[in-house]
């Protein structure tokens, strides 16, 4: 029996069969990169605005346009979903300065750079934060898409803390207090007694701490039968001792004897 050779035609197809049968991954679903569980940054200006200062070639060594997020519509991700307008004049603006992957055999490189610049009315510079993040991946890359995913994820991590850290680094005079507290707590305006107006501080309504709608109850205060060491009286009291003077004996006065006179010399008359 003749040995069946396979033709050429058939040879031609066996990779695209193999392809089929082994998938690709441009049919992996890949979720959305958003940003909005994080703590918003609000600043006091009437207006953001997002712009684009970057365009990608789109040739080797580019390979942004195979990533399943493109890293510009990440970057403009983070914008939206952070940067809020909390002013009633003058503008941000956000710019995507770099958002650059390049591939150089197994070797990928990502370069993300952004900027937030804030105007005023007239389109004078008021203040400037810039934040940047690089990342490299070196090895075997097997799957493009999947590790360029996975890539700009991680890049976008760092993005976040980076660029909130100069942000408020560098336009700290532009950020909010803030967001506003989960309880609404109600105070009356003080006036100069250091109460609510028209009611000093001695007469203030008593109100249970617990009950108190901004304050929290502290646990229960027990205390104790001893009293402090630091109240207690010494044990022992000195008695001072009243001075008593030294009784004085006078001495008697002895007069003075007058001295002896000297011997009377003697006369021998012969």
């Amino acid at each position: 029996m003749q040995a069946s050779h396979p033709t050429r035609r058939f040879m031609l197809l066996l990779p695209l069969v193999v392809a089929a049968c082994g998938g690709s991954d441009d049919d992996v679903a890949f979720a959305p990169l958003r940003f909005n569980d994080l703590p918003p940054i609000q600043l006091k200006v009437a207006s953001i605005q997002t712009e684009q200062r970057f365009i990608p070639s789109g040739v080797a060594p580019d390979v942004s346009f195979r990533d399943p997020v493109a890293p510009i519509d990440a970057l403009k991700a983070m914008a939206t979903d952070r940067l809020q307008a909390f002013g009633t004049a003058n503008k941000a603006v956000f710019a995507v300065l770099d958002a650059s992957l390049t591939r150089r055999d197994n070797a990928i490189t990502g370069s993300f750079a952004v900027s937030l610049t804030i105007l005023d009315d007239n389109g004078s510079q008021l203040g400037f934060a810039e934040a940047r993040v690089q990342s490299r991946h070196t090895g075997d890359i097997g799957r493009l898409r999947p590790v360029l995913y996975d890539m700009t994820q991680a890049m976008m991590n760092d993005m976040n803390i980076e660029f909130e850290y100069q942000v408020r680094h560098n336009l700290q005079a532009w950020l909010t207090n803030g967001t506003a507290p989960a309880t609404t707590v109600e105070q009356a305006p003080l006036d100069g007694s250091g109460g609510p107006s028209g009611q000093p501080p001695d007469q203030l309504p008593d109100q249970p701490l617990g009950q108190h709608p901004a304050v929290l109850p502290g646990p229960a205060y027990t205390p104790s039968n001893a009293p402090p060491t630091y109240l207690q009286p010494p044990q022992t009291q000195i008695q001072p001792q009243p001075v008593r003077p030294l009784p004085i004996q006078p001495q008697p006065v002895q007069p003075l004897a007058p001295p002896p006179l000297p011997p009377a010399p003697s006369q021998n008359y012969q």
